[in-house]
């Protein structure tokens, strides 16, 4: 099937009426980009990342991850 030239395709249903984006949040997201992120911000960032995506057990705590995470070491 060929367009004619100046033929506009419909919007997508799914791009139809969305909301707009919440001023508050886009507030925080623009004050966001000029935060430095320090090194313990940054740990413990980490230290979330690997409980949050750690099997479920009840031997494995935000606190034993932490402690791990002092002693393993990428080469």
């Amino acid at each position: 099937m060929r367009l004619e030239k100046g033929f506009r395709m419909p919007d997508r249903k799914q791009f139809q009426n969305v909301p707009l984006p919440d001023p508050e949040l886009m507030h925080l997201l623009e004050a966001s980009r000029s935060k430095v992120v320090t090194e313990d911000e940054l740990r413990e960032q980490r230290v979330s990342f690997a409980f949050g995506n750690a099997p479920d057990s009840k031997l494995i705590t935000k606190d034993s991850v932490r402690a791990a995470s002092t002693h393993i070491r990428l080469l």
